[in-house]
């Protein structure tokens, strides 16, 4: 007997004929003799229509009352669903964040676990009984509802694996598993069968939307397994197995490709190269609230420096603002900017033990004509700024530079 997680999304349970596609999916896979654990998040835009409403009373909503307010959506399926099962004859109980304890801290929209109390699902598990249990959010030690914030019903079930030590959680969603890249963008990516956290949480952080960070990072904590399965394929499918790294089975140099669109870069040219010139760039950035990604610096013949970064495109206006005026203070040349850029990576655990990836990688783009006009590498990931009208020529490019679309790239 095996202790199953699952989790399903908004588009999973987006209407009362999908909620009962679930429950006969559940009844399924406990026939099989598997205990089941089910993490629900609100239908489909319903949690954007709750904001919605509470916009209509007030501009500044309270944040406490904001967390009562949304966490109700999942509060409706966690019933549905609970019903929709106990009339097939399968005794199931639907549970809160407040009734099983979940505790979080007092951040509001986007709390942190501290703790799960498991006494009584336990419990009920080993009565037969199905657990139905509200993603996205939790209780803090007053007893205040708190929210974990978008995505947060990922990170519930990743949690509740953990304190359960099930024997995997799985995520289905409304694709079946994980690819090299973007089938919308390359038609030819491939699903991977499996993938290290490691290489999840790079393609996650770098613009894949399979799963959300914090889901992955508590999962590579745990080492909780985690498989990415389609809520809408008929049967069991295998999906993806999201796992720790197995020394004994080969990796592919590269397991794929993430892109990201919304990304801006800015330039301070002709400032002194002297040291705290990085610190009072940077610092008025970070305190305007703007997170940097890539920074390049460039020192020239005549004692000045450039610097470059990255910020998030949402983020450009206030950031160049910003910038011009450090550059004013600081007598700069140049500031410059442009929001019309992308960020590509590639991710691979094999990238530790192959040279030639990145010269590889240029090579292929200088081919095609594309420029990159920043590069940054890590042990396991090479990202590389183009200008947006590269986006999909690159991945293409790319993808077919490394035989993605079948295994050609394991060595």
């Amino acid at each position: 007997m095996a202790l199953i997680v699952q989790k399903y999304g908004g588009t999973s349970v987006g209407t009362i004929e999908r909620i009962k596609a679930v429950a006969d999916r559940i009844i399924a896979s406990r026939e099989k003799g598997n205990q089941l654990v089910v993490v629900l998040s609100a239908m489909s835009g319903e949690t954007n229509r709750l904001i919605g409403l509470a916009s209509e009373i007030t501009d500044r909503p309270s944040a406490r009352e904001m967390d009562v307010l949304v966490s109700t959506g999942e509060q409706v399926t966690i019933a549905l669903l609970s019903m929709a099962l106990m009339s097939k004859g399968v005794p199931a109980k639907s549970y809160t964040g407040t009734q099983i304890k979940m505790l979080t801290d007092d951040a509001h929209s986007k709390a942190r676990i501290l703790d799960i109390q498991c006494e009584q699902m336990k419990q009920d598990l080993a009565e037969g009984t199905v657990i139905v249990v509200a993603g996205f959010q939790g209780v803090d030690e007053k007893g205040n509802i708190t929210t974990l914030g978008r995505g947060g019903s990922d990170t519930t079930a990743v949690a509740m694996a953990a304190a359960l030590k099930a024997d995997e959680c799985q995520i289905y969603t409304d694709v079946d598993g994980v690819y090299t890249t973007d089938p919308r963008v390359e038609p030819k990516a491939r699903k991977l069968d499996r993938i290290t956290f490691e290489e999840m949480l790079e393609m996650a952080s770098l613009g894949s939307k399979v799963l959300q960070i914090r889901s992955v990072e508590f999962a590579g904590k745990y080492n909780v397994p985690l498989r990415v399965l389609s809520s809408f394929e008929e049967g069991e499918g295998v999906g993806t197995l999201i796992t720790t790294e197995d020394n004994e089975m080969e990796q592919a140099v590269i397991s794929g490709i993430a892109f990201n669109r919304d990304e801006a870069q800015l330039t301070i040219s002709g400032v002194p190269d002297k040291p705290g010139v990085a610190s009072d760039i940077l610092g008025s950035i970070t305190e305007a609230n703007i997170e940097i990604d890539m920074i390049v610096q460039n020192v020239g013949d005549d004692g000045t420096t450039d610097f470059t970064f990255t910020v998030h495109r949402n983020d450009y206006k206030a950031a160049l603002e910003s910038l011009t005026k450090t550059g004013d203070v600081l007598g700069a040349r140049k500031v410059y900017g442009s929001d019309s850029i992308v960020k590509l990576s590639l991710v691979g655990v094999g990238m530790r033990s192959h040279a030639g990836i990145a010269s590889t990688m240029f090579a292929a783009l200088a081919k095609e004509g594309i420029n990159i006009l920043m590069i940054s590498t890590s042990e396991i990931k090479i990202s590389v700024v183009v200008d947006e009208k590269y986006l999909e020529l690159g991945v293409r490019t790319l993808h077919s530079a490394f035989g993605l679309e079948t295994d050609g790239n394991l060595k």
